[in-house]
């Protein structure tokens, strides 16, 4: 990152844009059940995961994930462990939902483009403007 100009604002921008779908995904999971298991149960790909069972637990826990890991990213917080913990979340719904819906293929590259984000701050974590950074300056005041 040191041989390149960022724009600090276009990180917070960048993570609050990704964060959001996130935050109002988990909202339609836990606030939307049967939708969303119904759409689950259309997917071309669906038997995966209702090979494990009824759906409707998997729907509302990974709802409550993407919130909390949404939440973190938008406020910077632990931001490679979000970021890491989403990536876990959207691989299987990329490929239970997405893959092998030809006739509607830009949700699938809409979730690879989102993948490529998370992927950025899992590897670079937050950066600027956000949580961890007060928490790391706070940590040098204290121990200098």
């Amino acid at each position: 990152m040191n041989n390149y100009l960022i724009n600090s604002r276009s990180l917070v921008v960048l993570r609050v844009a990704i964060s959001g779908i996130f935050l109002i995904a988990g909202l339609n999971h836990i606030l939307f059940v049967d939708k969303v298991a119904a759409r689950l149960k259309a997917a071309q790909m669906a038997e995966f995961i209702l090979a494990l069972g009824s759906p409707e637990p998997l729907i509302i826990v990974s709802g409550a994930f993407m919130l909390i890991g949404g939440m973190a990213l938008l406020l910077g917080f632990k931001t490679r462990i979000a970021a890491i913990g989403l990536i876990l979340i959207l691989l299987p719904i990329t490929f239970t939902i997405q893959v092998g819906q030809w006739a509607t293929a830009g949700p699938l590259f809409k979730n690879i483009a989102i993948l490529g984000g998370l992927i950025f701050f899992a590897l670079n974590g937050s950066l600027c403007y956000c949580v961890d950074s007060m928490l790391k300056s706070k940590s040098k005041n204290i121990t200098s």
